[in-house]
């Protein structure tokens, strides 16, 4: 009942769903995808490439997966990942587009990034609006970042997990969560340290 999808800006700045930074893999176009305005990356079949009973399948706003998941009743961690150079703001209108989306809401979304530039956008504009810094590495310097960043969590390549790290995490006050776990044993092994969440890709 919890779901995690990639958000990016459009030409204009509207914030649209999109894993890649361009349109190569999932729509017949080529490009970056957020030098394209809202109006024509709107009408890209977006589902084609997966099978024939997905064609036609358009790019989805995030208003629409907005209404989607607070019509269900579902939970949203909103990575945020910018197209290059656009880090900044697109945490900045993410942000305010999540508190007009989600208004009245008790639960809001999970912020997440691999950018601090884009935590700190959407710090600045939706600053109630929880945030998780993404690694996948242990560079220097995250867990400093982190805390800088007033970060609840802290999301690692599963395979960084470990007791250590995770009662690390625990005694600055951080959840540790981690990507992308799709098989059963270092998913089991994880539930045996406690670990806070899974983000998987199994169904």
């Amino acid at each position: 009942r919890a779901f995690e999808c990639d958000v990016k800006l459009s030409a204009d700045g509207l914030p649209f769903l999109l894993h890649d930074a361009t349109l190569d893999r999932t729509t017949p176009q080529r490009g970056v995808a957020g030098e394209r305005p809202w109006a024509e990356l709107s009408r890209l079949d977006a589902g084609g490439w997966h099978g024939r009973s997905y064609a036609g399948e358009p790019i989805p706003s995030l208003e629409a997966i907005a209404a989607f998941v607070r019509a269900n009743d579902f939970r949203l961690n909103i990575e945020l990942k910018p197209t290059p150079g656009q880090e900044l703001e697109t945490g900045r209108v993410v942000g305010r587009e999540v508190l007009r989306l989600w208004a009245g809401e008790a639960v809001l979304p999970l912020f997440s990034s691999f950018r601090p530039e884009a935590l700190q956008g959407a710090r600045e504009t939706a600053p109630v609006v929880p945030r998780a810094l993404l690694v996948d590495t242990l560079w220097d310097g995250w867990f400093e970042m982190a805390a800088s960043l007033g970060c609840v969590a802290v999301v690692a390549n599963y395979g960084l997990m470990n007791a250590e790290l995770m009662q690390r995490l625990h005694a600055a006050g951080l959840r540790a969560l981690v990507y992308t776990v799709n098989d059963p044993a270092p998913a089991q092994w994880l539930r045996g340290i406690d670990i806070d969440g899974i983000i998987t890709d199994a169904v």
